[in-house]
Protein backbone atom coordinates (compact mmCIF):
# COMPACT_ATOMS: atom_id res chain seq x y z
CA UNK A 1 0.00 0.00 0.00
CA UNK A 2 2.93 2.17 0.90
CA UNK A 3 4.38 1.68 -2.52
CA UNK A 4 1.44 2.08 -4.13
CA UNK A 5 0.94 5.47 -2.62
CA UNK A 6 4.29 6.27 -3.50
CA UNK A 7 3.78 5.74 -6.89
CA UNK A 8 0.59 8.42 -6.89
CA UNK A 9 2.15 10.86 -5.41
CA UNK A 10 5.56 10.45 -7.87
CA UNK A 11 6.00 13.04 -10.57
CA UNK A 12 4.83 11.23 -13.79
CA UNK A 13 8.00 9.38 -15.17
CA UNK A 14 9.73 9.06 -12.09
CA UNK A 15 11.02 6.20 -10.42
CA UNK A 16 9.02 5.93 -6.95
CA UNK A 17 11.11 7.25 -4.00
CA UNK A 18 14.21 8.14 -5.91
CA UNK A 19 12.50 10.71 -8.41
CA UNK A 20 10.78 13.05 -6.27
CA UNK A 21 13.63 12.74 -4.12
CA UNK A 22 15.81 14.09 -7.03
CA UNK A 23 13.42 16.98 -7.83
CA UNK A 24 13.58 18.01 -4.05
CA UNK A 25 17.63 17.85 -4.46
CA UNK A 26 17.62 20.43 -7.65
CA UNK A 27 14.56 22.32 -5.72
CA UNK A 28 17.17 22.50 -2.66
CA UNK A 29 20.03 23.19 -5.10
CA UNK A 30 18.32 26.29 -6.92
CA UNK A 31 17.09 27.74 -3.46
CA UNK A 32 20.77 27.70 -1.85
CA UNK A 33 22.42 29.15 -4.61
CA UNK A 34 19.68 31.90 -4.97
CA UNK A 35 20.26 32.67 -0.79
CA UNK A 36 24.37 32.33 -1.26
CA UNK A 37 24.66 34.75 -4.68
CA UNK A 38 21.70 37.32 -3.23
CA UNK A 39 23.33 37.46 0.23
CA UNK A 40 26.56 38.49 -0.69
CA UNK A 41 25.05 41.05 -3.42
CA UNK A 42 22.57 41.64 -1.06
CA UNK A 43 22.67 45.72 -1.77
CA UNK A 44 21.50 44.95 -5.18
CA UNK A 45 19.07 42.77 -4.91
CA UNK A 46 17.38 45.21 -2.67
CA UNK A 47 17.79 47.94 -4.81
CA UNK A 48 16.12 46.07 -7.19
CA UNK A 49 13.11 44.71 -5.41
CA UNK A 50 12.99 48.39 -4.07
CA UNK A 51 12.00 49.62 -8.30
CA UNK A 52 9.72 46.63 -8.35
CA UNK A 53 7.54 48.25 -5.53
CA UNK A 54 7.90 51.83 -6.40
CA UNK A 55 7.38 51.83 -10.01
CA UNK A 56 4.31 51.52 -12.10
CA UNK A 57 7.02 50.76 -15.05
CA UNK A 58 8.73 47.85 -13.65
CA UNK A 59 6.01 46.60 -11.20
CA UNK A 60 5.86 43.46 -13.31
CA UNK A 61 9.19 42.46 -11.80
CA UNK A 62 7.50 41.48 -8.57
CA UNK A 63 5.57 38.40 -10.50
CA UNK A 64 9.32 37.22 -11.85
CA UNK A 65 10.30 35.12 -9.20
CA UNK A 66 6.88 33.46 -7.86
CA UNK A 67 6.46 32.64 -12.17
CA UNK A 68 10.12 31.22 -11.94
CA UNK A 69 8.94 28.60 -8.68
CA UNK A 70 5.93 27.77 -10.64
CA UNK A 71 7.86 27.06 -13.80
CA UNK A 72 10.41 24.91 -12.16
CA UNK A 73 7.32 23.07 -10.38
CA UNK A 74 5.87 22.41 -13.50
CA UNK A 75 8.74 20.38 -14.88
CA UNK A 76 9.24 18.30 -11.71
CA UNK A 77 8.68 15.39 -14.32
CA UNK A 78 11.53 15.80 -16.43
CA UNK A 79 13.67 16.93 -12.82
CA UNK A 80 12.73 14.28 -11.61
CA UNK A 81 15.16 11.58 -13.46
CA UNK A 82 18.09 14.05 -13.73
CA UNK A 83 21.02 14.02 -11.36
CA UNK A 84 22.73 17.17 -10.62
CA UNK A 85 26.27 17.17 -12.28
CA UNK A 86 28.30 20.86 -11.71
CA UNK A 87 29.21 22.43 -15.05
CA UNK A 88 32.85 23.20 -14.77
CA UNK A 89 32.49 25.32 -18.34
CA UNK A 90 30.11 28.08 -16.80
CA UNK A 91 32.48 29.22 -14.46
CA UNK A 92 33.90 31.95 -17.28
CA UNK A 93 30.27 33.09 -17.60
CA UNK A 94 29.48 33.48 -13.72
CA UNK A 95 33.03 35.44 -13.77
CA UNK A 96 32.02 37.85 -16.15
CA UNK A 97 29.05 38.12 -14.70
CA UNK A 98 30.78 39.31 -11.25
CA UNK A 99 33.08 41.43 -13.23
CA UNK A 100 30.43 43.24 -15.19
CA UNK A 101 28.36 43.89 -11.41
CA UNK A 102 31.47 45.07 -10.17
CA UNK A 103 32.14 47.69 -13.22
CA UNK A 104 28.62 48.31 -12.54
CA UNK A 105 29.09 49.29 -8.89
CA UNK A 106 32.40 51.39 -9.37
CA UNK A 107 30.93 53.68 -11.86
CA UNK A 108 27.30 53.36 -10.17
CA UNK A 109 25.76 51.89 -13.45
CA UNK A 110 22.65 50.47 -12.45
CA UNK A 111 21.35 48.98 -15.21
CA UNK A 112 25.01 47.06 -15.38
CA UNK A 113 25.19 45.83 -11.43
CA UNK A 114 21.29 44.61 -11.90
CA UNK A 115 21.62 42.55 -15.48
CA UNK A 116 24.79 41.46 -14.34
CA UNK A 117 23.43 40.05 -10.82
CA UNK A 118 20.82 38.36 -13.18
CA UNK A 119 23.65 37.00 -15.06
CA UNK A 120 25.61 36.11 -11.87
CA UNK A 121 22.58 34.00 -10.28
CA UNK A 122 22.06 32.00 -13.65
CA UNK A 123 25.50 31.13 -13.97
CA UNK A 124 25.20 30.01 -10.59
CA UNK A 125 22.44 27.86 -11.25
CA UNK A 126 23.59 25.75 -14.50
CA UNK A 127 26.94 25.37 -12.43
CA UNK A 128 25.65 24.01 -9.62
CA UNK A 129 22.77 21.74 -11.48
CA UNK A 130 24.61 20.90 -14.27
CA UNK A 131 23.33 20.85 -18.51
CA UNK A 132 21.14 18.48 -18.18
CA UNK A 133 19.33 20.53 -15.75
CA UNK A 134 19.54 24.12 -17.29
CA UNK A 135 18.52 22.61 -20.51
CA UNK A 136 14.98 21.73 -18.92
CA UNK A 137 14.62 24.93 -16.98
CA UNK A 138 16.31 26.99 -20.03
CA UNK A 139 12.98 29.54 -20.39
CA UNK A 140 12.79 28.95 -16.43
CA UNK A 141 16.61 30.28 -16.06
CA UNK A 142 16.28 33.08 -18.97
CA UNK A 143 12.70 33.88 -17.77
CA UNK A 144 14.33 35.23 -14.88
CA UNK A 145 16.00 38.70 -17.16
CA UNK A 146 12.63 39.93 -17.22
CA UNK A 147 13.24 40.78 -13.51
CA UNK A 148 15.61 43.17 -14.78
CA UNK A 149 14.24 47.10 -14.49
CA UNK A 150 16.08 47.97 -17.45
CA UNK A 151 14.52 50.23 -20.95
CA UNK A 152 14.69 53.52 -19.76
CA UNK A 153 17.07 54.27 -22.39
CA UNK A 154 14.16 53.51 -24.83
CA UNK A 155 12.62 56.52 -23.23
CA UNK A 156 13.13 59.23 -25.71
CA UNK A 157 13.04 56.60 -28.81
CA UNK A 158 9.75 55.91 -27.06
CA UNK A 159 8.66 59.29 -26.71
CA UNK A 160 9.61 60.63 -29.61
CA UNK A 161 7.72 58.17 -32.03
CA UNK A 162 4.62 58.54 -29.82
CA UNK A 163 4.46 62.85 -30.38
CA UNK A 164 5.24 61.91 -34.44
CA UNK A 165 2.41 59.63 -34.89
CA UNK A 166 -0.06 61.34 -32.45
CA UNK A 167 0.48 64.75 -34.60
CA UNK A 168 0.44 62.48 -37.97
CA UNK A 169 -3.26 61.36 -36.94
CA UNK A 170 -4.17 64.52 -35.65
CA UNK A 171 -3.50 66.34 -39.00
CA UNK A 172 -4.62 63.38 -40.86
CA UNK A 173 -8.17 63.68 -39.47
CA UNK A 174 -8.62 66.97 -40.16
CA UNK A 175 -7.04 68.79 -36.91
CA UNK A 176 -4.72 71.38 -36.80
CA UNK A 177 -1.68 71.08 -35.23
CA UNK A 178 1.51 72.57 -34.48
CA UNK A 179 4.43 70.60 -33.29
CA UNK A 180 7.67 71.21 -31.81
CA UNK A 181 9.41 68.39 -30.56
CA UNK A 182 7.62 66.76 -28.16
CA UNK A 183 5.09 69.29 -27.29
CA UNK A 184 2.30 70.26 -30.00
CA UNK A 185 -0.46 72.85 -29.93
CA UNK A 186 -4.31 71.94 -31.18
CA UNK A 187 -6.86 74.97 -31.38
CA UNK A 188 -7.83 74.13 -27.83
CA UNK A 189 -5.03 73.26 -25.73
CA UNK A 190 -1.57 72.40 -25.19
CA UNK A 191 -0.46 68.96 -25.08
CA UNK A 192 3.09 67.17 -24.49
CA UNK A 193 4.46 63.59 -24.46
CA UNK A 194 5.98 63.18 -21.04
CA UNK A 195 7.75 59.96 -20.01
CA UNK A 196 4.57 58.26 -18.59
CA UNK A 197 2.97 58.29 -22.16
CA UNK A 198 6.21 56.96 -24.03
CA UNK A 199 4.52 53.24 -23.47
CA UNK A 200 7.35 51.73 -21.99
CA UNK A 201 5.13 50.03 -19.08
CA UNK A 202 2.90 48.25 -21.30
CA UNK A 203 6.09 47.18 -23.82
CA UNK A 204 7.72 45.71 -20.70
CA UNK A 205 5.03 44.25 -19.45
CA UNK A 206 3.99 42.88 -22.73
CA UNK A 207 7.03 41.29 -23.25
CA UNK A 208 6.87 39.44 -20.33
CA UNK A 209 3.20 38.50 -20.18
CA UNK A 210 4.26 37.87 -24.10
CA UNK A 211 7.35 35.11 -23.68
CA UNK A 212 5.09 33.21 -21.08
CA UNK A 213 2.39 32.99 -23.03
CA UNK A 214 4.23 31.41 -25.80
CA UNK A 215 6.49 29.61 -23.72
CA UNK A 216 3.05 27.90 -22.44
CA UNK A 217 0.95 27.34 -25.48
CA UNK A 218 3.05 26.89 -28.55
CA UNK A 219 6.12 24.27 -29.14
CA UNK A 220 7.89 25.19 -32.68
CA UNK A 221 10.64 27.75 -31.71
CA UNK A 222 8.78 29.49 -35.21
CA UNK A 223 5.62 30.26 -33.59
CA UNK A 224 7.52 31.71 -30.25
CA UNK A 225 9.07 33.95 -32.11
CA UNK A 226 6.43 35.22 -33.99
CA UNK A 227 4.25 35.80 -30.70
CA UNK A 228 7.42 37.32 -29.38
CA UNK A 229 7.41 39.52 -32.10
CA UNK A 230 3.29 40.64 -31.85
CA UNK A 231 4.44 41.07 -27.96
CA UNK A 232 7.27 43.42 -29.30
CA UNK A 233 5.05 45.58 -31.88
CA UNK A 234 1.30 45.54 -30.45
CA UNK A 235 2.08 47.29 -27.47
CA UNK A 236 3.87 50.17 -29.12
CA UNK A 237 1.28 50.54 -31.77
CA UNK A 238 -1.61 50.50 -29.28
CA UNK A 239 0.20 53.32 -27.16
CA UNK A 240 0.30 55.01 -30.31
CA UNK A 241 -3.12 54.86 -30.63
CA UNK A 242 -4.26 55.64 -26.70
CA UNK A 243 -2.55 58.79 -27.28
CA UNK A 244 -4.18 60.22 -30.32
CA UNK A 245 -7.34 58.96 -29.03
CA UNK A 246 -6.32 60.91 -25.62
CA UNK A 247 -5.80 63.88 -28.07
CA UNK A 248 -8.45 63.66 -29.73
CA UNK A 249 -10.91 63.11 -26.42
CA UNK A 250 -9.80 66.22 -25.68
CA UNK A 251 -9.97 67.77 -28.77
CA UNK A 252 -13.83 67.54 -28.68
CA UNK A 253 -14.48 67.74 -24.46
CA UNK A 254 -11.60 69.46 -23.50
CA UNK A 255 -8.51 68.90 -22.10
CA UNK A 256 -9.72 68.64 -18.58
CA UNK A 257 -11.71 65.97 -18.92
CA UNK A 258 -8.83 63.80 -20.03
CA UNK A 259 -6.63 65.02 -17.38
CA UNK A 260 -4.91 63.08 -14.38
CA UNK A 261 -6.80 59.81 -13.41
CA UNK A 262 -9.10 59.69 -16.16
CA UNK A 263 -5.87 59.66 -18.11
CA UNK A 264 -4.24 56.82 -16.87
CA UNK A 265 -7.02 54.29 -15.74
CA UNK A 266 -7.85 54.95 -19.50
CA UNK A 267 -4.75 54.29 -20.56
CA UNK A 268 -4.60 50.82 -18.70
CA UNK A 269 -7.93 49.79 -19.62
CA UNK A 270 -7.34 50.50 -23.06
CA UNK A 271 -3.84 48.26 -22.96
CA UNK A 272 -5.92 45.25 -21.19
CA UNK A 273 -8.30 44.96 -23.65
CA UNK A 274 -5.36 45.50 -26.66
CA UNK A 275 -3.51 42.47 -24.72
CA UNK A 276 -6.52 40.41 -24.41
CA UNK A 277 -6.96 40.40 -28.05
CA UNK A 278 -3.68 39.81 -28.57
CA UNK A 279 -3.96 36.54 -26.49
CA UNK A 280 -7.70 35.71 -28.36
CA UNK A 281 -6.01 35.77 -31.44
CA UNK A 282 -2.54 33.69 -30.23
CA UNK A 283 -5.16 31.39 -29.04
CA UNK A 284 -5.60 30.27 -32.70
CA UNK A 285 -2.21 29.42 -32.73
CA UNK A 286 -2.28 26.80 -30.52
CA UNK A 287 -0.31 24.14 -30.48
CA UNK A 288 -0.31 21.35 -28.46
CA UNK A 289 2.80 19.91 -26.13
CA UNK A 290 3.24 15.90 -27.20
CA UNK A 291 2.79 13.48 -23.78
CA UNK A 292 6.00 12.95 -22.43
CA UNK A 293 7.51 9.75 -22.44
CA UNK A 294 8.18 7.73 -19.10
CA UNK A 295 11.35 8.64 -17.52
CA UNK A 296 14.15 7.15 -16.58
CA UNK A 297 15.76 8.32 -12.70
CA UNK A 298 19.46 8.37 -13.68
CA UNK A 299 21.99 5.92 -12.28
CA UNK A 300 24.66 6.84 -9.45
CA UNK A 301 24.24 9.55 -7.24
CA UNK A 302 25.39 13.17 -7.50
CA UNK A 303 28.93 13.52 -9.04
CA UNK A 304 31.02 14.02 -6.13
CA UNK A 305 34.40 14.20 -8.53
CA UNK A 306 32.93 17.93 -9.58
CA UNK A 307 32.44 19.19 -5.90
CA UNK A 308 35.40 21.46 -6.45
CA UNK A 309 33.12 23.05 -9.60
CA UNK A 310 30.41 24.12 -6.92
CA UNK A 311 33.32 25.05 -4.14
CA UNK A 312 35.10 27.34 -7.11
CA UNK A 313 31.73 28.88 -8.11
CA UNK A 314 31.31 30.04 -4.14
CA UNK A 315 34.10 31.64 -4.45
CA UNK A 316 33.36 33.28 -7.33
CA UNK A 317 30.14 34.50 -6.33
CA UNK A 318 31.82 35.88 -3.12
CA UNK A 319 34.96 37.77 -4.59
CA UNK A 320 33.48 40.32 -6.48
CA UNK A 321 31.50 41.77 -3.56
CA UNK A 322 34.86 41.47 -1.61
CA UNK A 323 36.79 43.31 -4.52
CA UNK A 324 34.14 46.37 -4.63
CA UNK A 325 34.60 47.12 -0.85
CA UNK A 326 38.44 47.75 -1.66
CA UNK A 327 37.66 49.66 -4.65
CA UNK A 328 35.01 51.60 -3.19
CA UNK A 329 37.04 52.86 0.03
CA UNK A 330 35.89 56.33 1.14
CA UNK A 331 37.44 58.84 -0.32
CA UNK A 332 37.49 62.79 0.15
CA UNK A 333 36.16 64.73 -2.63
CA UNK A 334 37.67 67.86 -2.84
CA UNK A 335 36.36 70.58 -5.09
CA UNK A 336 37.77 71.81 -8.42
CA UNK A 337 38.76 75.40 -9.32
CA UNK A 338 37.26 75.91 -12.84
CA UNK A 339 39.29 79.08 -14.32
CA UNK A 340 37.43 80.41 -17.49
CA UNK A 341 39.34 80.59 -21.00
CA UNK A 342 40.79 83.90 -21.65
CA UNK A 343 39.41 86.37 -24.67
CA UNK A 344 40.39 84.75 -27.72
CA UNK A 345 39.48 86.04 -31.40
CA UNK A 346 36.40 88.47 -31.96
CA UNK A 347 34.93 86.79 -28.18
CA UNK A 348 35.35 88.98 -25.21
CA UNK A 349 34.05 88.31 -21.52
CA UNK A 350 31.01 89.99 -20.29
CA UNK A 351 29.71 89.24 -16.68
CA UNK A 352 26.28 88.31 -17.38
CA UNK A 353 24.56 86.86 -20.21
CA UNK A 354 21.34 88.51 -22.34
CA UNK A 355 19.43 84.64 -20.77
CA UNK A 356 18.29 83.45 -17.45
CA UNK A 357 18.42 80.40 -18.26
CA UNK A 358 21.08 77.90 -15.95
CA UNK A 359 21.70 74.56 -16.67
CA UNK A 360 21.70 72.25 -13.01
CA UNK A 361 23.89 69.41 -12.32
CA UNK A 362 24.33 67.84 -9.45
CA UNK A 363 27.54 65.67 -7.82
CA UNK A 364 30.39 67.85 -9.22
CA UNK A 365 33.86 69.13 -7.60
CA UNK A 366 33.40 72.47 -9.29
CA UNK A 367 31.62 74.31 -11.92
CA UNK A 368 31.85 77.40 -14.03
CA UNK A 369 29.24 79.29 -15.98
CA UNK A 370 30.96 82.21 -17.96
CA UNK A 371 29.21 84.81 -20.99
CA UNK A 372 30.63 85.74 -23.92
CA UNK A 373 30.20 88.23 -26.48
CA UNK A 374 31.43 88.49 -30.13
CA UNK A 375 32.06 91.53 -32.02
CA UNK A 376 28.64 91.71 -33.83
CA UNK A 377 26.61 91.60 -30.47
CA UNK A 378 26.00 87.70 -30.37
CA UNK A 379 26.28 86.04 -26.76
CA UNK A 380 27.11 82.37 -25.75
CA UNK A 381 27.37 80.90 -22.41
CA UNK A 382 29.69 78.57 -21.43
CA UNK A 383 28.98 75.88 -18.44
CA UNK A 384 31.40 72.94 -17.56
CA UNK A 385 30.20 71.02 -14.15
CA UNK A 386 33.46 69.01 -13.42
CA UNK A 387 33.42 65.64 -11.21
CA UNK A 388 35.42 63.41 -10.03
CA UNK A 389 35.97 60.63 -6.95
CA UNK A 390 32.60 59.62 -7.39
CA UNK A 391 30.15 57.97 -5.74
CA UNK A 392 26.45 57.39 -5.75
CA UNK A 393 24.73 60.46 -6.01
CA UNK A 394 27.81 62.42 -6.97
CA UNK A 395 28.25 61.26 -10.80
CA UNK A 396 28.36 62.48 -14.28
CA UNK A 397 26.08 60.33 -15.28
CA UNK A 398 23.13 59.86 -13.26
CA UNK A 399 19.38 61.03 -13.68
CA UNK A 400 19.26 64.46 -13.23
CA UNK A 401 22.26 65.18 -15.36
CA UNK A 402 21.73 65.45 -18.85
CA UNK A 403 23.14 67.26 -22.07
CA UNK A 404 19.27 68.16 -22.85
CA UNK A 405 18.30 70.65 -20.64
CA UNK A 406 16.54 70.64 -17.57
CA UNK A 407 12.86 71.25 -17.89
CA UNK A 408 12.45 74.18 -15.35
CA UNK A 409 11.52 77.35 -14.78
CA UNK A 410 9.15 77.35 -17.70
CA UNK A 411 11.61 75.60 -20.71
CA UNK A 412 10.67 72.42 -21.53
CA UNK A 413 12.78 70.67 -24.60
CA UNK A 414 12.08 70.38 -28.17
CA UNK A 415 14.16 69.27 -30.87
CA UNK A 416 17.10 66.79 -30.14
CA UNK A 417 20.27 65.94 -32.47
CA UNK A 418 24.10 65.18 -32.97
CA UNK A 419 26.68 66.84 -34.09
CA UNK A 420 30.11 66.10 -35.20
CA UNK A 421 32.26 68.92 -34.61
CA UNK A 422 36.07 69.22 -34.19
CA UNK A 423 36.20 68.51 -30.22
CA UNK A 424 34.21 65.41 -31.13
CA UNK A 425 30.38 64.21 -31.12
CA UNK A 426 27.82 67.16 -29.52
CA UNK A 427 24.20 66.77 -28.39
CA UNK A 428 22.15 69.36 -29.80
CA UNK A 429 18.87 70.19 -27.79
CA UNK A 430 16.08 73.63 -28.81
CA UNK A 431 14.73 74.61 -25.46
CA UNK A 432 11.10 76.50 -25.61
CA UNK A 433 9.68 78.64 -23.56
CA UNK A 434 6.90 80.82 -24.74
CA UNK A 435 7.86 82.45 -27.42
CA UNK A 436 11.92 82.16 -26.65
CA UNK A 437 13.97 79.87 -27.80
CA UNK A 438 17.45 78.60 -26.44
CA UNK A 439 19.97 76.44 -28.27
CA UNK A 440 22.15 73.99 -26.10
CA UNK A 441 25.38 72.08 -27.29
CA UNK A 442 26.61 69.84 -25.04
CA UNK A 443 29.60 66.92 -24.74
CA UNK A 444 30.93 65.08 -22.07
CA UNK A 445 34.55 65.12 -21.24
CA UNK A 446 36.31 61.79 -19.65
CA UNK A 447 39.63 62.60 -19.35
CA UNK A 448 40.84 64.08 -23.09
CA UNK A 449 38.16 61.73 -24.20
CA UNK A 450 35.08 63.34 -26.01
CA UNK A 451 31.64 62.00 -26.82
CA UNK A 452 27.65 62.80 -26.24
CA UNK A 453 26.95 59.24 -25.20
CA UNK A 454 26.04 58.43 -21.53
CA UNK A 455 26.26 54.62 -21.59
CA UNK A 456 29.58 54.98 -23.41
CA UNK A 457 30.83 57.56 -20.57
CA UNK A 458 29.72 54.94 -18.56
CA UNK A 459 31.93 52.72 -19.88
CA UNK A 460 35.10 54.82 -20.17
CA UNK A 461 34.59 55.90 -16.33
CA UNK A 462 34.47 52.56 -15.51
CA UNK A 463 37.46 51.01 -17.53
CA UNK A 464 39.58 54.18 -15.80
CA UNK A 465 38.68 53.15 -12.59
CA UNK A 466 39.19 49.32 -12.81
CA UNK A 467 42.89 50.41 -14.49
CA UNK A 468 43.48 52.72 -11.65
CA UNK A 469 43.45 55.68 -13.25
CA UNK A 470 41.32 59.10 -12.27
CA UNK A 471 38.09 59.39 -12.77
CA UNK A 472 38.24 63.10 -13.80
CA UNK A 473 35.26 63.53 -16.16
CA UNK A 474 33.02 66.58 -16.97
CA UNK A 475 29.96 67.61 -19.17
CA UNK A 476 30.28 70.74 -21.11
CA UNK A 477 27.81 72.94 -22.32
CA UNK A 478 27.46 75.84 -24.81
CA UNK A 479 24.49 77.98 -24.86
CA UNK A 480 22.75 80.50 -27.83
CA UNK A 481 19.82 82.20 -26.62
CA UNK A 482 18.22 81.83 -30.08
CA UNK A 483 17.56 78.34 -32.22
CA UNK A 484 18.31 79.89 -35.91
CA UNK A 485 21.28 79.23 -38.88
CA UNK A 486 22.36 81.89 -37.32
CA UNK A 487 22.60 80.81 -33.50
CA UNK A 488 23.69 77.08 -34.68
CA UNK A 489 26.91 78.90 -36.65
CA UNK A 490 27.51 81.06 -33.80
CA UNK A 491 27.81 78.01 -31.36
CA UNK A 492 30.04 76.32 -33.76
CA UNK A 493 32.34 79.46 -34.13
CA UNK A 494 32.48 79.62 -30.48
CA UNK A 495 33.29 75.78 -30.18
CA UNK A 496 36.12 75.75 -32.87
CA UNK A 497 37.71 79.12 -31.15
CA UNK A 498 37.41 77.28 -27.00
CA UNK A 499 37.87 73.86 -27.81
CA UNK A 500 41.39 73.22 -27.13
CA UNK A 501 41.50 76.08 -24.32
CA UNK A 502 37.91 74.41 -22.42
CA UNK A 503 39.79 70.74 -22.87
CA UNK A 504 43.05 72.53 -21.09
CA UNK A 505 40.41 74.46 -18.26
CA UNK A 506 39.69 70.89 -17.17
CA UNK A 507 42.93 69.33 -17.28
CA UNK A 508 44.19 71.57 -15.07
CA UNK A 509 41.12 71.35 -12.84
CA UNK A 510 42.09 67.62 -12.40
CA UNK A 511 45.38 68.39 -12.07
CA UNK A 512 44.98 71.42 -9.30
CA UNK A 513 43.27 68.63 -7.08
Amino acid sequence: MKQDAEALLSPPGATPGRGGGRFALVAGLLALTFAWVVGWYWGTAAEIAGIWWRSDTFAHGLAVLPLFAWLVWRKRAALAGLAPHPAAAMLPVLALGGLGWLAGETVSAAVLSHFSLALVLVAGFVTVCGWRIARVLLFPLLFLFFGVPAGEFLLPVLMRHTADFTVFALRATGVPVYQEGLHFVIPNGRWSVVEACSGLRYLVASLMVGALYAYLNYVSLKRRLLFMLVALLVPIVANWLRAYITVRIGYHFGSEFVAGFIHIVYGWVFFGIVIVLMFWIGSGWREEAPTPAAGVVEAGQVSSRRGWVVAVAAALAALFPLLAGTLQGEVEGRAATLQAPPELGDWVLVTDGAFDYRPSFKGQRGELLQFYRRGDGVEVGLYAAFFADQRKGEELVMHGNTLEGIEAGGWHRGRLSGETLPVGKVRKSVLIRGGERLTQWGWYWVNGRVGDNGYVTKALLAFDRLAGRRDDSAAVLVLVPAASPEADAAARDFIGTYGDDIDAMLRKAGEGR
